[in-house]
Formats: structure tokens, C-alpha cells, sequence
């Protein structure tokens, strides 16, 4: 009877100490990934980014990117210089509803393209509209996604109140969130890299500026 109290009492010291062990792994591990993430914004000014296309005016205020629009303008983008394959984004976004935006994921702009016309995968953000899904932004011109937009969806968006994004782009994988709320998971393949993009749509005449805000713009590489 001793000796299997002994050996009862041994196996729970291994287990307690295997346990810790596995506690400090999962700890570092997170610890690890959390080191990862890179603000692709500094809060202060617009180092790293470059705009494409369009006359929106694009400025930094109370630590926040701000895309004002002006009339007689096409679609404008702010873009990052680095481009991205494999990666985690996650960003903060409020907008006006009478204006559409948008963010470029895996996008390009070349010389020999409708003469530099930003192009690609957009997550759309739009007050009432389909925003997380994808929309190929000045090439299919279509949403890609198999979901339906619902009404949920469509209310994800409040006017002028910020919303958390997320997106997961691995291999050909994309996936977004909303505030939480799963909106696209979709496989296509047509681009494996590219710049991120923070578009401010155009308003035709409209002279009254509308406005797109970002802040908290985070992200961190993957592995294919």
C-alpha cells in the first residue's frame, strides 16, 4: 500500500510539473506571437505610406489617419511602400455614411494597367452595405464572395462610430471579420502579394467633404 501511495504521489508531481511546463511553453508561445505584430501607422505622421491615384487629401490628426475627399476626383488610395503576402491585419475604422471605402489587400498599381489604376482584393467599408466582404477593386469589378450580404451585415457599420477589422490572408485563403463577426472566408488565388491600401472613394461634384478615418492599423506576417 506504501508503495503504491509513493508511486500515486510521484506521478501527480510529474504531472503538476509537467503541467507548469506546458503552461510556460503556451505563455512564451503567446508571449512570441505577440512580439510579431508591427503598427504599419506610428500615429504621427505618414512614414511608409505613399498615395496612388485620386485627390483626396490624406493628413494625421489626434493619432488617426484622416482620407477627406474633394470633388472631380477619382477613387484615392494611401498605400503602404511595403507589400504583403502571408499575413494578419487588424485596423480601427469609422467613415461617413454617404461615402464608400475601402481597404487594398494584396493590390498593385503598375505603369502598363490603365495607366497605374490601383487594382485588387478590397475589403469593402461601407455604412449599410457588404463591408468585410471582397470586392475586386478595378479588375473582375464584382464581389467575390459566395455569402449573401444580410441584414446583419449591412448593420455591422454604425455612421461615424469605429469598427474593428480583421483579416487573415494565408496561401489562397482570405478571411474577415467585423467587430467579431465572421463575414468572408474566400479562396482565390489571382494575387499572392501586395500592398495595403486605404482608399477614400470618389463624390463626383460634391465640394462638402466626407470623410474616412483609421486608426490602430496592426500587423503581423505569416508562414504559407
Amino acid at each position: 500500500m506504501k508503495t503504491r501511495m509513493k508511486t500515486s504521489a510521484s506521478s501527480s508531481r510529474w504531472l503538476s510539473r509537467a503541467g507548469s511546463v506546458l503552461a510556460l511553453f503556451f505563455c512564451l508561445t503567446q508571449l512570441a506571437s505577440s512580439q510579431e505584430w508591427t503598427p504599419l501607422f506610428n500615429g504621427k505622421n505618414l512614414d511608409g505610406w505613399e498615395q496612388k491615384n485620386g485627390l483626396a487629401k490624406y493628413e494625421v490628426r489626434d493619432g488617426c489617419i484622416v482620407g477627406s475627399s474633394v470633388p472631380d476626383s477619382p477613387n484615392s488610395f494611401l498605400c503602404t511602400k511595403k507589400t504583403y503576402a502571408n499575413f494578419e491585419l487588424e485596423f480601427e475604422v469609422k467613415v461617413d455614411k454617404e461615402l464608400n471605402s475601402g481597404v487594398q489587400i494584396r493590390s498593385e498599381s503598375k505603369p502598363d494597367y490603365q495607366n497605374g489604376r490601383v487594382h485588387g482584393y478590397q475589403v469593402e467599408i461601407a455604412v449599410g452595405g457588404f463591408s468585410g466582404g471582397i470586392y475586386d477593386e478595378a479588375r473582375r469589378g464584382k464581389f467575390l464572395n459566395t455569402e449573401k450580404q444580410t441584414e446583419e451585415i449591412r448593420g455591422l457599420l454604425k455612421d461615424k462610430e469605429w469598427s474593428k477589422f480583421r483579416i487573415l490572408c494565408q496561401g489562397d485563403r482570405i478571411q474577415t471579420w467585423v467587430d467579431g463577426k465572421p463575414v468572408t472566408d474566400l479562396k482565390d488565388d489571382v494575387t499572392k502579394t501586395g500592398f495595403i491600401g486605404l482608399q477614400v472613394h470618389g463624390v463626383g461634384k460634391r465640394v462638402e467633404p466626407l470623410q474616412a478615418q483609421w486608426r490602430n492599423i496592426r500587423l503581423r506576417e505569416l508562414k504559407p
